[in-house]
């Protein structure tokens, strides 16, 4: 498994750990994508998910520009938009990072498993903007 399938399959396992249920992977609208879309109780969760073979020019956490945010933002907006019963959810964005400090090509077949690596989950980390509170 390549490095980007393999952070999105881990960062799923770990919102289940959680208590969240994953209710989309790789949710695509024609502003972009978000990696995963969980929930728990009353908190929809769109999740980023990062991660950097090299820690050398950045860390994963950033690498989420506030391009990659607004796109975020208005694809979740879809999202909402055709979940009717999901928009009195509590939404929030999180991104959940992974760094590796060993260089390997991220198009590897490869067990990152057994690589060490950094998490980082960032609850929050940024939120909608005013101009997208109102669906």
């Amino acid at each position: 498994m390549n490095l980007g399938p393999w952070a999105e399959q881990r960062a799923g396992q770990l919102l289940e750990q959680a208590g969240y249920a994953v209710l989309q992977m790789n949710y695509h609208s024609r502003y972009g994508e978000i990696d995963l879309i969980a929930q728990k109780d009353a908190d929809l969760v769109f999740v980023e998910v990062k991660a950097r073979a090299s820690t050398r020019y950045a860390r994963a956490a950033e690498t989420v520009s506030i391009h990659k945010q607004r796109k975020m933002m208005k694809t979740a907006v879809i999202f909402l938009q055709k979940h009717p019963e999901l928009q009195s959810c509590y939404c929030r964005f999180d991104v959940i990072c992974f760094d590796f400090y060993q260089y390997f090509a991220k198009t590897i077949q490869y067990d990152f498993s057994k690589c060490t690596y950094d998490l980082q989950w960032i609850e929050n980390a940024f939120t909608f903007d005013q101009e997208f509170i109102n669906l």
